[in-house]
């Protein structure tokens, strides 16, 4: 039998002798056994020696045979499938033997073995585990019981979903009624296992769970008066998955429940309190939570009174919080940064979208994480995620109760306590802003002056309290809010401490994308900080001013277009973009500035084209290159027809092509913003080419970024894009798919560029696209940015092919006049709507039915009033009797406006 295999004497003492050595702290004898280790894998039974070490040498020192189980353990992940039927059925057997050894570190270690090997696919194979395990839980030996509970805690978190599956017969049908058994169990250690184990079957809703959710919740209360913070921490943790499966089972509880949860919010143990925190936050993000809870004047009450103050009390920073930030440093802008500090950034492909009446209104997920150099998640951060979300279930109904607080907090002698002030005011911010707004004249001139606290954690939580407020301060008069607040943040982007230049970047960033034009006056003092800071500012915080500039140059757009600003802003970009090699990340940032900086200076821009034009065309050329995983030959042709004759398009993986992404945005920024002149730069290079296989690339972010240069490049020189339409047309055909929102949005954007570009030409291309576009819009919940996009390029469709798309007028109509609502006046909008009018006189029976619907948008545009033989033809096409029944449902105030703009 293999399980009474024997070791070699001389082989035992070799491989202990080597476990021994790799404990050594010396890198150069790390890298020798390393090496010797793998050497020993290419023998069948070294996996033998290395369980026996684990399991039978109980006379060796645990650091030492806890090793030689995790080796074994990383050979099963990498060569499982590779061992012997006697090897594996010997471990196996050695586990189970083993799983009550007086020692925890083994029990652990033989506990981490079992489930590695259960999450190889051995749960099928190993039909004796977990009966033996489940036995095993009932053994008078404390070590058994509790190394069978901690291998089944392992599983289960590995393992679920196939614990819950016909393949093993349910297992869960006898072990979850055998886990709630052990809840009153006499260790806490069991107790605590015991809910562990049950609480990975929640979310999911096992069926079996579901069978004993009654009796679980029971047990669960039943141990509110436990003391012991791990079980405190599961019973925590159902709870507030309960929530979110089964808050209506939590209902006769909810008394008890919230009594439980707002003392343990307050444990001296923060552990225990943040998965209590994580409760409020759940609740709060219920749909029904406010209906539960005004239903029930218990709860509300409870909720505004008595649980503010505590999640107050637990955004103040902790102790450890402090000395993990550097709290007491002040000053160490000098100080290089450490490189693992430096989180990556995700790109966020270029999205073509219309311009609204009163401004964009594109949302941001808005960031609560102020502590980013805290990369865990804590008590600070979920109360302040918890009293914003219930902020904005509350609104006002909250404020009450909080305002006496803000009081005494906002205005404390302690700095700790001001700053959680501060904060609190920042989280509330969105929800209660419209019970907020009679205090904050008083409240921005004070936060502003906190903008010069001696404490840098005081400095830098105002700059982000501050970007909360920056809708209201830019709707006041400037030189009372904006320009004190604009004033006191760019001398925080020159401060001292690194912590408080990032917050004080990040906030005038946002102030940036609030005021836009408002901040015109004042570029040169802008610029002048900006650049100023290029010279002072770590690695880190480079990467952020990047951004800023970006996010001014889209804010300001072609204001920036001046010699004085160019001369300032340009040079040390330009000398940023020579010093960085392709392959530093750090051009990634400087690609995605550029590319805004392009857009806005337009002509301005020329000087630096050339160089920056070719590198975006070389940086895509080079990922496509380095992903290709099919053999096939790229022709580096420089003449865009090329594209005619190109054959079967490369295959390529999804691996990183952040570069080629922002790449390829530059390059639309450089085509938005130069215009014909980008012309001679497009003949001279195989843009074509190369964007024609981004089309086709399997990641979506890449053809959303392409599909957005084809249109650009429509725009500004269509004469090298026409030879290649053939090609293109097909591509972006398929791609008019809505569940892929961005892609879809930028397809039917440059179909409507490509189509006012073609006139009747487009006709063999109509089929391709008319019906996908139809179907879009008049698709429930479409975006809407998606839905003014394609109302544009269905417009734009039917004002060069009238006679393709008319016969469809019926079918989109009403969905395209109501779409098209709140748009700016453009050319894009100019020409869908003559594309109507035209369709009108070609099918005028497809708008008969719409009544005054088209009439009321199209008179809302202002700058097509003068568009009067277009609406007298409409007149003129439906009949005069058609007319007079179609005008008689017209409300007043539309009458009157047809009359006068046009009068009919």
């Amino acid at each position: 039998m293999e399980c009474q295999w024997k070791p070699d004497e001389q082989g035992l003492q070799q491989i202990l002798q080597l476990l021994k050595e790799s404990q050594s702290p010396d890198t150069s004898t790390q890298r020798s056994v390393q090496q010797k280790l793998e050497q020993l894998n290419q023998y069948p039974d070294f996996n033998n020696y290395l369980i026996f070490v684990l399991t039978k040498l109980k006379t060796e020192d645990e650091a030492t045979r806890s090793l030689s189980g995790l080796i074994l353990k990383n050979n099963v992940k990498a060569h499982y499938q590779n061992f012997p039927n006697g090897v594996s059925d010997f471990i196996k057997n050695e586990c189970l033997q083993n799983i009550g050894d007086s020692s925890p570190l083994i029990r652990a270690t033989v506990g981490i073995l079992i489930t590695t090997i259960a999450s190889k696919g051995e749960l099928q194979n190993w039909p004796e585990l977990l009966p033996k395990l489940c036995l095993q839980l009932d053994s008078e030996d404390y070590n058994t019981c509790e190394g069978a509970f901690g291998a089944l805690q392992k599983i289960c978190e590995d393992s679920a979903e196939i614990l819950d599956s016909d393949m093993l017969d349910r297992p869960l049908n006898v072990m979850i009624p055998k886990f709630l058994q052990f809840f009153k169990h006499s260790s806490p250690k069991i107790r605590s296992h015991a809910i562990a184990c049950v609480n990975q079957f929640i979310i999911s809703r096992t069926q079996a769970l579901m069978l004993h959710i009654d009796p679980f919740i029971e047990e669960v209360v039943s141990l509110f008066s436990d003391e012991e913070p791990e079980v405190r921490k599961n019973v925590c943790r159902a709870l507030v998955m309960l929530l979110e499966v089964r808050l209506d089972r939590l209902l006769p509880h909810m008394h008890n429940i919230i009594e439980y949860m707002l003392q343990r919010t307050q444990n001296q143990d923060e552990n225990v309190a943040l998965e209590a925190c994580e409760f409020w936050l759940t609740l709060a993000e219920q749909p029904v939570c406010k209906e539960v809870l005004i239903g029930h004047e218990f709860f509300f009450f409870f909720f505004c009174h008595r649980l503010t103050p505590v999640l107050v009390n637990g955004m103040k920073y902790s102790e450890i919080d402090i000395i993990l930030l550097k709290g007491d440093v002040e000053e160490d802008e000098a100080i290089p940064d450490n490189e693992q500090d430096i989180r990556p950034r995700f790109h966020r492909s270029r999205t073509v979208a219309q311009q609204h009446e009163g401004g964009d209104s594109i949302e941001e997920d808005d960031d609560l994480d102020d502590d980013e150099t805290i990369s865990d998640w804590n008590l600070r951060k979920c109360s302040a995620a918890a009293l914003d979300v219930l902020a904005n279930v509350f609104r006002d109904d909250l404020l009450l109760h909080i305002l006496p607080l803000l009081k005494e907090l906002l205005f404390h002698p302690e700095w700790l306590i001001k700053e959680s002030g501060i904060l609190v005011l920042g989280a509330i911010a969105e929800g209660c802003m419209q019970g907020m707004i009679p205090y904050l004249p008083e409240l921005i001139p004070h936060l502003v002056q906190c903008l010069s606290d001696k404490k840098a954690l005081v400095r830098s939580i105002t700059c982000w309290t501050l970007s909360r407020y920056t809708h209201w301060v830019v709707s006041q008069p400037p030189d009372i809010y904006l320009k004190p607040l604009m004033t006191e943040l760019l001398k925080r982007i020159l401060d001292s401490n690194k912590r408080v230049q990032e917050a004080a970047c990040s906030a005038f960033a946002t102030l940036e994308e609030e005021a836009c034009t408002e901040l015109v006056p004042y570029l040169a003092y802008i610029l002048d900080t900006l650049v100023f800071a290029f010279g002072k500012y770590q690695h880190k915080n480079l990467l952020i001013l990047y951004d800023a500039i970006g996010t001014l140059a889209d804010s300001v757009g072609h204001h920036l277009n001046k010699p004085e600003y160019i001369q300032m802003l340009m040079p040390p970009l330009i000398q940023k973009w020579n010093q960085l090699k392709d392959e530093d990340k750090d051009l990634f940032h400087l690609l995605e500035c550029l590319s805004s900086v392009a857009t806005a200076l337009q002509s301005g821009f020329l000087p630096y084209c050339e160089p920056v034009y070719q590198r975006c065309v070389n940086l895509v050329q080079k990922t496509l290159a380095q992903t290709v995983v099919r053999s096939h030959t790229i022709t580096h042709t420089h003449t865009p027809s090329s594209l005619c004759n190109t054959t079967q398009p490369e295959f390529y993986e999804a691996s990183d092509k952040d570069f080629m992404i922002v790449a390829l945005d530059l390059l639309s920024g450089l085509a938005e913003g130069l215009g014909g002149n980008i012309e001679q730069l497009v003949a001279r290079s195989n843009i074509l080419t190369l964007m024609y296989q981004c089309m086709q690339d399997k990641m979506p972010e890449v053809r959303q970024s392409s599909f957005a240069l084809l249109g650009d490049l429509t725009k500004a020189c269509f004469r090298h894009v026409k030879p290649c339409i053939a090609n293109l047309m097909p591509i972006l055909g398929t791609n008019l798919n809505p569940e892929l929102i961005s892609v879809c949005n930028n397809a039917t954007w440059a179909i409507g560029e490509i189509s006012i570009q073609m006139g009747s030409e487009m006709q063999p291309y109509v089929p391709m696209v008319l019906q996908q576009l139809v179907e879009i819009i008049n698709r429930p919940n479409t975006p809407k940015t998606l839905l003014e996009n394609t109302a544009i390029t269905i417009g734009r469709l039917g004002y060069v092919c009238p006679q393709e798309v008319a016969p469809m007028l019926q079918q989109f109509i009403r969905p395209w006049c109501t779409s098209l609502r709140n748009i700016r006046d453009n050319e894009e909008k100019d020409s869908a709507f003559r594309g109507i009018c035209t369709m009108i006189t070609v099918n005028p029976g497809g708008v008969v039915q719409v009544r005054h619907v088209i009439l009321t948008d199209s008179v809302s545009w202002e700058s097509l009033q003068d568009d009067y033989g277009c609406m007298l033809h409409t007149q003129n096409q439906v009949g005069d009797e058609n007319w007079r029944h179609f005008s008689d449902q017209f409300p007043l105030p539309l009458k009157e406006r047809l009359a006068a703009f046009y009068g009919v």
